[in-house]
């Protein structure tokens, strides 16, 4: 290239298609194909070719921000996710911006700060538990495209990118159950949660269909920290007939299980398996490394960002759509045969 302006021109002679192929592989990712979004991906790179933000932001009335907006920030759940959902903003040119919904007074504060065309071109909501008032239009507010991620309003029909969260618990306890376990505990989330209340409806699930009871005194409450994990642990050290094999309902809280029960001298798999879900990166680096249920965070990113790029380009597709990423169950050493480890 010589020394002129690179120009979308000079990326569609490279990738060997037209400008407003170029132009919807950039902006609207989930109207072309993978291949396509590569090619174009490429000869963005070999030209060096950029976007000038601030003029198109001027001409488009845009404000090249897009808002992920997540219940705690410090959970390493979102790192990943977070992650895959910049990979797919920064070709577009668009900055992501990330607000916790548990930082203010509210939930419902940050979430109607930030859907305000002025504020941002789009919001990612990780949270189900914003009351759905917030989600209200208001006079005078032009309101951009919203996508649920992972988490989901019961009720409202709104674009949502996720897994099957039943599903997966189904998995989990079920494995539990074909390593020849038959008392199986439950470690909770906070219990307004939707994650909380769909997994332990999978859990409750396999049970049944196992033909074994679900006991109340071993169903552990938890909130998806560490250290509610620890306090299960102590819960479960104090029942008179200790299950065998524990479910926790996201890796944090198995992590602080396996932790205090090493502090106590209790052996994991020997004395009782510990499986998990999430599959984050800590699972794999505990003692021993936790069986858990891997979720493909960073493809749940790349998904929802493509799908909120496909609503800032084209208003007219926004309605209850769903984008469901497959699960696997992920064995590591946590989780063994009864009298095996």
């Amino acid at each position: 290239m010589d020394k002129r302006a690179i120009s979308i021109r000079d990326v569609a002679q490279a990738a060997g298609v037209s400008t407003a192929t170029v132009s919807r592989a950039l902006n609207a990712p989930g109207r072309v194909s993978e291949e396509t979004r590569r090619a174009v991906l490429e000869a963005v790179k070999a030209t060096g070719y950029s976007v000038n933000p601030a003029g198109r932001n001027l001409r488009q009335r845009r404000t090249g921000s897009v808002v992920a907006l997540v219940p705690n920030i410090a959970n390493p759940f979102f790192s990943a996710i977070l992650a895959g959902i910049s990979s797919v903003l920064r070709p577009a040119g668009l900055n992501l911006l990330i607000a916790d919904t548990l930082a203010g007074e509210n939930r419902e504060g940050p979430v109607r700060d930030y859907l305000d065309r002025t504020r941002s071109d789009g919001v990612i909501l990780f949270d189900g538990n914003v009351s759905p008032t917030a989600l209200e239009p208001r006079a005078g507010v032009e309101t951009p495209p919203l996508v649920m991620a992972c988490e989901w309003l019961e009720g409202r029909p709104l674009p949502h990118v996720g897994i099957d969260n039943a599903a997966g618990a189904r998995v989990v306890t079920e494995h539990l159950l074909n390593l020849g376990h038959r008392d199986v505990a439950h470690v909770m989330g906070p219990p307004e949660n939707v994650l909380t209340q769909t997994r332990a409806e999978g859990y409750r699930t396999a049970l049944a269909e196992a033909g074994l009871p679900c006991r109340d005194d071993w169903i552990l409450p938890g909130d998806f920290s560490l250290a509610s994990g620890a306090r299960a642990a102590e819960m479960w050290l104090a029942l008179p007939d200790r299950p065998r094999a524990v479910f926790c309902s996201n890796d944090e809280m198995a992590c602080g299980f396996i932790s205090a029960l090493a502090a106590k001298g209790v052996s994991v798999p020997r004395d009782v398996s510990v499986a998990g879900f999430d599959d984050i990166e800590l699972a794999q680096h505990v003692h021993p490394p936790l069986t858990t249920l891997h979720q493909p965070r960073r493809a749940l990113g790349i998904d929802a960002a493509k799908l909120l790029l496909d609503l800032i380009a084209a208003p007219e597709l926004y309605g209850a759509t769903h984008r469901i990423e497959p699960v696997e169950l992920v064995r590591r050493g946590s989780t063994a045969a009864p009298g095996d480890g």
